[in-house]
C-alpha cells in the first residue's frame, strides 16, 4: 500500500521513519498528526513488516508471524481511530486450551480455569496466583507507555520518572513487595512448580513465559517475560487474544491508512541503502534506487544492528558502543509452520469455539525444557512445543470453502542447525512438527493440502530482522527497560544527532504494541523537531 505522491515529492521532510511496520506506522501518525511532515519508507512492496497476511497455497491466506492480536493497549487503537480505517475483529477474548498426555486437555479462559480441570490444591491456588500475578504486571504496565528515564542524570523528568517507579513497588504493601522482589529475578520453572501440582497447568502458564524467546523454563528472569506479557494484556483491555477479520496484515493496513489520513507520505519498495550524515548529525536517507532524501530527524524501526552497523554505519560511533550493538544477544529461536487443510482439524473434542481460539502443545515444563535444550546446539527439537490457531473458524474467508488454515509459532527452532536449513533439515523438521500435531488432531496428515515453514533464518531474510528474532532481541535484565537495547541509545534517542529508534529494539520491546513507536514520536516531538 504506497502512499500518494505528487509528479514532484519533496526533497526534504520534517521526519523521515524507516520500514513500515506497525511501530513504524504508529511513529509516524503520532509525528504527523503533531504537524511534521513525515515520509514512511519500506523495502518491502507492502506495508505491514512482520505483521503482515498472504498467501502461502493458492487459495490460503495467513497471518505470517504474528497471529494474534493481545498486546497492542485499547487507547492505541481507539487514538488513531483503526476502527474507523477498516479495523475489524474475527474473534475477541479467545480462550487457551492445552493439550496433554492421553487426551487430556485445559482450557483457560480470562476468569480462570474451569474447576474440573484443577487438581483440589490447585483449585485452591489459582485464584491467589492469578490475582498476585496481575498486581506485579499492573506496576510493569504503567512502565511500557513512557520512554523509561535515563539514570545519572540532574533532569527531574527522570527524577520524577524513577520516583514513580518506587512509589508503585512502594504501594503494593510489605508482604505483595517482598514476593515481587522475590520471585521477578526466578525462573518460570521454580515458580510454577511451587504454586501447581498439575503438569498440564504448569506447562500452559510456563510457555507464556519462554514464547519468542531464547529461554528455557529454567532460564533466570523467565518471570520477568511472564510478567511482562501479563502487562501488555492487561493494558489491551478487552482486547486480549483477539483475531483481526483478514489476518494481522488488516490492522496494519487499517495503521497505513490512519497514517495518510495524517499526511503522511508512504513510499513501498523503497529500500534504504544508508542513512546519510552531515555536520556530525543524521541528515537524510539514499535509497537503493539512488534517490537522496533529506530530513531534520530520521527514526528507524528497524532492528538496532541493522540501523548501526548496515545503515549508518560503525564508522560515526563510538567503538564501545558498536562493540555493545554487535554483542546484543538477537539470534531467534521461533519458528512458524502453516498448513493449508482441506478439512477442519479435529483436536480431540473441541467443539468449534474452542477450536477457534489459541492451542498449545506444552504438556510439562520439562517437556518444554526438552525442547529448548537442542536449540543449544543447533539441533532441532524432536517433540517441539506449539502455539496453534485455526484462523479460519473465525474468519472462513482466509482459504477456500470448506477448508481451513493452521497456523503454529514452532518453540524451539536453531537459527543455524548444524548442517544449515538444507532441504533435508527442513524436511525432517516439519516432519517433527507434523508428528507432534497428528498426536493431539489425528488425520491432520491426510486432509494436508499445502505446508510452508520459516525457520528463524528465513524470518531473517523475508523481514529483515537480524538473527530472525521476533522481538529484536531478548527481554533479559541487561536488555530491559533504561537498558535496552543497549546504553547510550536507551530512550529512543541515539549517540548520532538527529537519529532515533522506534522499533522493537527498544522500550517496551516486541509484540505487535506499538508503543515503541508511540514513545519515540514523543521523545522526538520534545526534542523540538
Amino acid at each position: 500500500m504506497a502512499g500518494t505522491t505528487s509528479s514532484a515529492p519533496p526533497a526534504r521532510y520534517d521526519v523521515i521513519v524507516i520500514g513500515a511496520g506497525h511501530n513504524g506506522l504508529v511513529c509516524a501518525t503520532t509525528l504527523a498528526r503533531a504537524g511534521r511532515s513525515v515520509l514512511v519508507v519500506e523495502a518491502a512492496a507492502e506495508v505491514g513488516g512482520m505483521a503482515i497476511t498472504r498467501g502461502f497455497a493458492p487459495g490460503y491466506r495467513v497471518s505470517a508471524c504474528a497471529h494474534l492480536l493481545h498486546q497492542m493497549p485499547l487507547a492505541v487503537i481507539r487514538e488513531l481511530g483503526l476502527a474507523e480505517h477498516g479495523l475489524e475483529f474475527a474473534a475477541t477474548a479467545l480462550p487457551t486450551t492445552a493439550f496433554g498426555p492421553e487426551g487430556r486437555a485445559l482450557t483457560l479462559a480470562r476468569a480462570g480455569v474451569p474447576g474440573e480441570a484443577f487438581t483440589p490444591h490447585d483449585a485452591a491456588a489459582w485464584p491467589a496466583y492469578h490475582a498476585r500475578l496481575g498486581r506485579f504486571a499492573g506496576l510493569l504496565q504503567g512502565m511500557l507507555a513512557a520512554p523509561p528515564p535515563r539514570l545519572g542524570t540532574d533532569a527531574w523528568s527522570d527524577k520524577l520518572a524513577l520516583a514513580k517507579v518506587g512509589l508503585k513497588l512502594r504501594l503494593l504493601g510489605r508482604r505483595d513487595m517482598r514476593e515481587f522482589l522475590r520471585i521477578v529475578g526466578m525462573n518460570a520453572y521454580d515458580l510454577l512448580a511451587d504454586e501447581f501440582e498439575s503438569s498440564l497447568l504448569q506447562g500452559a502458564l510456563g510457555f507464556d513465559a519462554v514464547l519468542g524467546t531464547n529461554f528455557g523454563p529454567r532460564a533466570p528472569g523467565t518471570v520477568l517475560t511472564l510478567l511482562y506479557r501479563l502487562a501488555a494484556e492487561s493494558a489491551a483491555g478487552s482486547m486480549p487474544l483477539a483475531q483481526p477479520r483478514g489476518g494481522l496484515g488488516a490492522l496494519t493496513l487499517a495503521l497505513a491508512r490512519a497514517a495518510k489520513a495524517a499526511g503522511v507520505t508512504i513510499r513501498t519498495s523503497a529500500p534504504v541503502e544508508r542513512i546519510t550524515v552531515a555536520a556530525d548529525r543524521a541528515s537524510g536517507i539514499v535509497l537503493a534506487c539512488g534517490d537522496e532524501i533529506g530530513a531534520e530527524r530520521v527514526v528507524s524501526s528497524a532492528d538496532v544492528k541493522t540501523t548501526f552497523l548496515r545503515l549508518l554505519g560503525a564508522e560515526h560511533l563510538d567503538t564501545g558502543f558498536v562493540r555493545r550493538v554487535d554483542h546484543l544477544r538477537s539470534r531467534g529461536v521461533a519458528a512458524k509452520i502453516h498448513l493449508a487443510l482441506d478439512r477442519a482439524p479435529k483436536f480431540g473434542a473441541l467443539a468449534p469455539p474452542a477450536l477457534g481460539g489459541r492451542l498449545l502443545v506444552s504438556p510439562s515444563l520439562d517437556y518444554l525444557e526438552r525442547a529448548f535444550n537442542p536449540t543449544k546446539y543447533g539441533e532441532c527439537p524432536g517433540e517441539p512445543a506449539l502455539e496453534i490457531t485455526v484462523p479460519t473458524i473465525n474468519d472462513p474467508a482466509l482459504a477456500p470453502t470448506g477448508h481451513h488454515v493452521l497456523s503454529a509459532i514452532v518453540q524451539y527452532a536453531p537459527y543455524a542447525p548444524a548442517s544449515g536449513w538444507n532441504d533435508a533439515a527442513r524436511r525432517a523438521f516439519t516432519e517433527s512438527i507434523l508428528a507432534t500435531l497428528e498426536v493431539h488432531a489425528p488425520g491432520i496428515r491426510a486432509s494436508l493440502m499445502g505446508c510452508e515453514l520459516l525457520t528463524p533464518l528465513d524470518l531473517e531474510r523475508e523481514f529483515g530482522a537480524t538473527g530472525g528474532h521476533w522481538h529484536h532481541g531478548d527481554l533479559a535484565f541487561d536488555q530491559f527497560y533504561m537498558v535496552r537495547p543497549v546504553p547510550g541509545a536507551s530512550q529512543y534517542a541515539t549517540p548520532m544527532a538527529g537519529l532515533y529508534l522506534c522499533g522493537a529494539s527498544c522500550h517496551p520491546g516486541g509484540g505487535v504494541m506499538g508503543l515503541a513507536g508511540r514513545n519515540a514520536a514523543r521523545r522526538v516531538l520534545e526534542q523540538g523537531v
